[in-house]
């Protein structure tokens, strides 16, 4: 099975999307919009209610970083830490399957997890950075 080693650039490209615009939309209605709302429900959990903010910039700006793949581990470590608080703090007591349960922010933490780890792969505005894809020169 070593010919599907060379499909792991496009798996963690799949992954990056998946991760990055499931994020970009469940903080795009926090950031524009809905800020006060997501202050009032994070001050309602017991905790400070300037982590909202950290948690609305975390979803939406650690998205579309994930999406580019650009600071892909930091960015996906914000998440990883947003998602594991809302597990805790929101999802947990309502089991792992059902409305408003674990089983979907957790495949998502999951994701993230794996991406701190991993990295965005040579798909990715890292790989560029890092000196990555020859651009016709030669190795």
């Amino acid at each position: 099975m070593r010919y599907l080693d060379r499909l792991q650039p496009l798996a963690l490209f799949a992954m990056r999307l998946a991760l990055g615009a499931v994020m970009v939309a469940h903080g795009y209605h926090k950031v524009f919009g809905g800020l006060h709302h997501h202050v009032e429900l994070v001050s309602s959990l017991g905790l400070p209610g300037w982590t909202a903010y950290l948690s609305a910039l975390a979803e939406f700006l650690g998205g579309l970083f994930v999406l580019a793949g650009f600071f892909t581990r930091v960015a996906a470590l914000a998440i990883c830490i947003d998602l594991s608080v809302a597990i805790w703090k929101v999802h947990l007591h309502n089991g792992l399957t059902g409305n408003n349960a674990i089983e979907f922010p957790l495949a998502l933490a999951t994701l993230a997890f794996a991406m701190i780890f991993f990295g965005a792969g040579p798909i990715a505005i890292d790989h560029i950075l890092r000196g990555g894809g020859s651009g016709g020169r030669g190795k």
